[in-house]
Parts: structure tokens; C-alpha cells; sequence
């Protein structure tokens, strides 16, 4: 890896030398622009607007405009002369926990690297320490041409460090979030619930841009002369009219995506209250709402009983008053009779 930036970590009187490396890199495929006509470069220069005359790069200073419109020239000089501790220097400025920094902070991330023999065993301290105490360190540094906000923690053997917005570059989300009046039922719930259990844990080892292969399959086509195939993109629905049956179908394409059998995913019972029943979800048990098999079994009990004990009187059966009846009139009749009346 190719260090960006070399510079030494402060903590307290100790000084680390690092090199700053990145850790990430983007591979987004890139477009040039052409005249459509001849297949020449669009380019941009930079003109003056004043005299109307392309302007080289060593003629171009910084400017600061005001609110006026008064502009400022500030030279390189300028901004060299100005007094900056981190200049050269990841000063660590305290120690928090990972759970206090908000990901909305998170800018670009960087890879440490220990800059020579003598900064190893510093290097290794500091890592070892910050992994001990499950803590992450806050620091100031200066990387092109501004100071800027970064936590420091421990990836592996490595510490890295996490470019920070200023708490002050964070907005509030001020008229971001729905009504307050939307309420969201028990039953909605259990089925987000079992949605959320079908779909399982994301392995982020198998997620891939899509998009990208798709342009680059493209590109390779146009290159040897080939069609491109088309194909429909799917068109996004319109707003969701039944939330439930919108959440009942999710979760049945979602189980038999894994293989499972679709079936019926839940039984909602509606009551006066506009409340709604659980619903059954796979690996997973509602404690708001019985499902719809342990219901009927407390009504069926002596059904069930009465059937082990005479089945071949299923075919028949009488009431209890009938059979009362029945059993009266045994008792003043002949055993002839009997069989004749229920003949």
C-alpha cells in the first residue's frame, strides 16, 4: 500500500511515527464525456472570466468570497504561516467508547503502519491498550490543507482510523420522521418479526455490485460488436394500501427463497379494539397473541375423549336429553321392543 501521508501519533509524551495508508477503495466504473458527432474528448480548462483566457494552473490562487461578494486571495503561504499542532501530528485528544461516536460521523477510513523499527513497540503498546480497554481514541489531524476529527481503533493487528465529521457538520432531523400519529399494531409487528427471522443474518462477504458487472458486461458487448441484450427493470410498486397483506407476502416469498414452505404465515383475528391477533412465525414464538392451532384444543377436549372411548357410536350423536330418553324408555319396554324402535 502507497502511505498518503507520514506523521506520528501523540498519546501524552509518547510519539509513534506512522504512515497513513487507505483503507478502502472504490470501484465505481468511470465515464469520460465525447462529442457524439467525431468521438473527440470533452476536456475542461480553466478560463478567466474576465479577459475570456484559459488560465494555467501555476497563475490560480485560493480566494475567499465574502457576503458581499468581496474576494479574498489566501495564498499556500498563507495557510503555512498559520499555527497548526497537527500539522504532522495525530494528537489523541481522550478515550471513549465505540458506542459513543455516531455512525452519522463516519467519514473515510485509514490504515496506521508503525514508520521504522523504533516505532514498533510504541505501536504495539498503544494497540494493545486500546484493545484492552474496548475503547476507541479521539484525535485531531491535519490532511489537506484543514484540520480534521478522527477515532482510532484496533482492526486485527492493525490500528486504523476513522475520518470524523464535526459534531457541529451533523444536522438534526428536524421534520424527517413520519407523523407521530402513525401507530403500529401487535400484529404488524409479529409479521416484521417473522419476516425479519426469515431473512436471517446478512453475510456481507456475498454482497456485490450488481450494477457494476451489469456495466461492465455492457461495455465488454459494445467492445466486440455484439447486441445488448435488454432487459426490463422491475418498476417500483405504488404506495403499500394493506400493510398486512404487504407483510404476509414478503415473508412467504421470503421463506420460500430459503428453500421453506410458503404456506399461511399468519392468522390475524380482528377485535372491537382495532387490535389484532399474533401471527405464526417460524423459529420464533409470539407471546402477545396464542397461534390458531392451541385454541380449538380446550373446546375439543371431550370430543376428542368421547371418541377414544366409543368409536363405533361416532356415526350417531344423540343429544344428551335424546339419550336420557332412551335409556327411560329401556325400562318399560321389551328388549324386542328396543331393538325395533331404534331399527
Amino acid at each position: 500500500m502507497r502511505s498518503i501521508w507520514n506523521g506520528s501519533i501523540s498519546f501524552g509524551l509518547v510519539s509513534i511515527p506512522v504512515k497513513l495508508m487507505n483503507a478502502t477503495e472504490n470501484h465505481a466504473i468511470s465515464f469520460r464525456q465525447i462529442h457524439v458527432e467525431d468521438g473527440g474528448r470533452i476536456r475542461y480548462r480553466k478560463v478567466c472570466e474576465l479577459d475570456e483566457e484559459e488560465v494555467p494552473a501555476s497563475e490560480t490562487v485560493k480566494a475567499y468570497e465574502d457576503a458581499d461578494g468581496t474576494v479574498i486571495p489566501v495564498t499556500d503561504e498563507d495557510l503555512a504561516s498559520l499555527p497548526l499542532p497537527t500539522a504532522k501530528t495525530i494528537e489523541i485528544e481522550g478515550f471513549v467508547p465505540s458506542s459513543a461516536i455516531d455512525p452519522l460521523q463516519l467519514d473515510s477510513a485509514y490504515y496506521l503502519s508503525a514508520n521504522g523499527v523504533p516505532a514498533a513497540k510504541p505501536y504495539a503498546l498503544l494497540r494493545e491498550a486500546l484493545r484492552r480497554s474496548g475503547k476507541v481514541a479521539v484525535a485531531k489531524y491535519a490532511l489537506r490543507g484543514r484540520e480534521r476529527l478522527g477515532m482510532l481503533r484496533v482492526v486485527d493487528d492493525v490500528i486504523a482510523m476513522h475520518g470524523l465529521l464535526w459534531p457541529d457538520e451533523i444536522r438534526a432531523p428536524e421534520g424527517v420522521a413520519p407523523d407521530s400519529g402513525v401507530k403500529v399494531r401487535d400484529a404488524e409487528l409479529d409479521l416484521a418479526d417473522a419476516l425479519m427471522n426469515t431473512l436471517g443474518d446478512a453475510d456481507m462477504d456475498t454482497l456485490h455490485d450488481d450494477y457494476r458487472e451489469a456495466v461492465e458486461e455492457l461495455v465488454a458487448a459494445k467492445a466486440a460488436g455484439e447486441p445488448v441484450a435488454e432487459e426490463e427493470a422491475e418498476k417500483p410498486e405504488g404506495k403499500v394500501i394493506d400493510l398486512m397483506a404487504a407483510l404476509e407476502s414478503s415473508v412467504r416469498a421470503a421463506k420460500e427463497s430459503h428453500g421453506e414452505d410458503g404456506g399461511e404465515v399468519a392468522d390475524v383475528h380482528h377485535i372491537g379494539s382495532g387490535r389484532s391477533g399474533g401471527a405464526k412465525k417460524s423459529g420464533a414464538s409470539s407471546k402477545r397473541a396464542p397461534s390458531k392451532k392451541t385454541a380449538p384444543k380446550k373446546t375439543a377436549g371431550k370430543k376428542t375423549a368421547a371418541k377414544k372411548t366409543a368409536p363405533e357410536k361416532t356415526a350417531e350423536k344423540p343429544t344428551a336429553k335424546k339419550s336420557a330418553a332412551k335409556k327411560s324408555a329401556a325400562k318399560k319396554t321389551s328388549p324386542g321392543t328396543r331393538k325395533r324402535t331404534s331399527a
